[in-house]
């Protein structure tokens, strides 16, 4: 534009520009607006998606508020995580309704169902704070089926911060359950020191201690 030399030779060098690039530029723009609609109608997707999965998850929640559940009751709850982990997958609600189907499966006594629920979980959540809830169960759940040294194992894994006092209570009974009582006192009292530190209540594991000094003071 320097080298031309009256404002003619100008205004014909903005007329062949356009006229040759002006159809590319109109598409240009028009498709920078589609991608900015899309974006948008993409996040009310998302949103309603996540929303509606929020309202799935409570019904499940309320279905299976109560520990003895009929067959149909039973039936149902497991048709509504079905249709939450199929058409919500990528969603923290889909993985939650995991974690209460394995609780399911524990009420009917399925503890390999329950087991392969909770594996499940860990080897396909991105979310550390679910891993860590699916390995606090399994360690439960190996407990309860005399596999104390499989419970401590599981729980040497990343557990987070979070759920450091239910670490400890789990790793209490582990070593209880092994025939360590130091090692389970000494686990439980730091499960209810972290416990008051993070201001979460931890019920039951005052009791746990209370009943290893009674038999501790009868030996």
């Amino acid at each position: 534009m320097a080298e031309l030399r009256t404002e003619e030779e100008q205004l014909d060098a903005i007329k062949r520009w356009w006229k040759e690039n002006g159809t590319s530029l109109i598409a240009g723009v028009a498709l920078a607006a589609a991608g900015v609609f899309g974006w948008n109608a993409w996040q009310d997707y998302q949103d309603n998606q996540a929303e509606a999965a929020s309202v799935r998850y409570q019904q499940l929640v309320n279905m299976t508020a109560g520990n003895a559940l009929d067959d149909a009751t039973l039936n149902e709850a497991r048709s509504l995580v079905g249709d939450i982990t199929d058409n919500h997958a990528d969603t923290l609600y889909a993985e939650l309704a995991k974690l209460l189907e394995a609780r399911l499966a524990l009420q009917q006594d399925d503890l390999d169902g329950a087991k392969a629920v909770l594996e499940n979980v860990v080897e396909s959540s991105s979310r550390r704070y679910v891993q860590s809830l699916a390995w606090l169960r399994l360690a439960r759940l190996a407990v309860a089926t005399d596999a104390p040294e499989q419970a401590l194992a599981l729980l040497d894994e990343p557990i987070t911060d979070a759920l450091a006092a239910q670490q400890a209570n789990v790793r209490g009974d582990a070593y209880f359950a092994l025939g360590q009582p130091g090692q389970a006192r000494e686990a439980w009292q730091q499960a209810l020191s972290i416990a008051q530190e993070q201001n979460q209540p931890l019920y039951g594991v005052q009791l746990k201690l209370d009943d290893l000094g009674t038999e501790e003071g009868a030996l």
